[in-house]
């Protein structure tokens, strides 16, 4: 008995050994399955798998990658993460995959490619016969042509007016505001819209803070601010525009009067630049005062208050718009220029008067003492403004003109100096006005 229980025990050990073996080479198998169906998913399919170009100036130390590559296949990544949120929207790597899945063609697709076969050397056949075509047709017209009797009259020389003509207006670069056909109709909205995106002209009494003399301050740094950069002048005038119609409506504390400015100039930028600095540069030029979140959420909040409306007419815009109605040499529409950046520094009294209005004035005053000549009549006749309607803001930016050396601030004075403007601003403004 004890020797027939023992084979027994022996067999049902061995059973139950060989069952194990089983079982572990089962598993083993579906572990085998499992792990090579996750390797042929395509990369993205992969449980949190990012795909990652090349990384360039990237902080992380390699034990910090090491990390993140044992963390990938362990725990799934959300694209929310900050650090690992940009690559979810970049395009995978060009290397290719360790296995390719390739789809079996559809039925029919066997039969389709021996029709292409069967069809190729038709096509052949019929191509090689409309070439031979098209070279015979092409030797017909290289054959010289015959000579045509030309009138004595008709003047067909290089030397012809007509040819010249030609020739210059194919080389003339186009400029976009020269459009005689809609030049009344540019200028008539123009004039609408300054009314609209017009900043109330005594704000500053309302403001319990700030003064004008901090707001020329402003001003005078926004202009370094543009020549630091190399910015558009029609970037500092919608600037200037944007801290004026939110001063209109906001009552802001002198501590926060460069923040306004800041905001109001990197949006200014972002609306007339091709390349506009980017907000970490406007957080350097204010020396770290504020940080680039405060930037920003003035940013939004001066959108908000603009009602997003940036497009603004401004005096820079008029005076371009006069300039191609009425040429004039370049040291007068420099002059011009000068006497318009001039009279964004004091808003008093110059926001009582519309852009249109101080540019005609600017011209008037930058003609007469250049030339001796004043408004013209093409301009009266476009613009509806007489020399006695410009008469008060003439005045006005003349007395401006007169103390500008002695101003507190010369940042357009110094800027107005250099020879891309022909040194105006060192031009002596005339005491009197004697305007015919």
């Amino acid at each position: 008995m004890s020797v027939a229980n023992g084979g027994q025990g022996n067999a049902a050990s061995e059973n139950h050994n060989q069952e194990n073996m089983l079982s572990k080479r089962g598993s083993l198998k579906l572990r085998a399955a499992a792990s090579e169906n996750q390797e042929n998913l395509p990369p993205k399919q992969l449980a949190g798998r990012t795909v990652l170009g090349p990384l360039q100036n990237n902080r992380r130390s390699k034990t910090q990658n090491q990390r993140g590559t044992k963390q990938e296949t362990s725990q799934p990544l959300s694209c929310k993460n900050e650090d690992f949120g940009k690559s979810c929207y970049e395009k995978p790597s060009t290397k290719q995959p360790s296995f390719q899945i390739h789809l079996d063609d559809p039925d029919g697709a066997t039969c389709i490619k021996k029709q292409q076969k069967m069809v190729e050397p038709v096509r052949l056949k019929c191509i090689s016969e409309e070439s031979h075509l098209i070279n015979n047709a092409v030797a017909q017209l290289r054959q010289p042509l015959a000579t045509i009797d030309i009138p004595s009259a008709m003047d067909v020389s290089f030397d012809s007016l007509m040819d010249m003509s030609v020739a210059e207006e194919e080389g003339k670069v186009p400029d976009v505001n020269e459009v005689p056909e809609y030049a009344a109709e540019i200028h008539t909205y123009l004039r609408e819209m300054e009314v609209k995106t017009r900043p109330k002209a005594g704000y500053m009494k309302k403001q319990p803070d700030i003064t004008n003399s901090m707001r020329a301050i402003l001003v005078d740094w926004l202009v370094e601010v543009g020549e630091e950069y190399k910015l558009q002048n029609e970037t500092l005038y919608l600037a200037v525009n944007y801290i004026d119609r939110f001063l209109s409506s906001m009552s802001v504390l002198r501590g926060k009067l460069q923040l306004v400015g800041t905001a109001a100039m990197l949006l200014a930028s972002k609306f007339e630049e091709i390349y506009p600095p980017e907000v970490a540069e406007f957080v350097y030029i204010t020396d770290d005062t504020y940080t680039k979140k405060q930037v920003l959420k003035m940013e939004h909040l001066v959108l908000k208050v603009l009602c997003f409306d940036l497009a603004a007419p401004t005096i820079n815009q008029f005076l371009t718009q006069y300039f191609l109605h009425q040429s004039a040499n370049k040291q007068v529409e420099s002059l011009a220029m000068y006497l318009g950046e001039l009279s964004l520094v004091d808003s008093d009294p110059f926001l009582k008067y519309l852009p249109s209005q101080t540019a005609a004035a600017a011209y008037v005053l930058a003609n007469h003492t250049v030339t001796g000549h004043s408004w013209p009549k093409s301009l009266t006749e476009i613009t509806g403004y007489s020399l006695e309607d410009l008469m008060p803001c003439i005045k006005d930016l003349h007395q401006m003109h007169l103390s500008a050396p002695q101003h507190a601030q010369q940042s357009v004075r110094e800027k107005y100096k250099g020879s891309k403007y022909l040194e105006v601003s060192c031009i002596d403004a005339p005491t009197t006005l004697l305007l015919n």
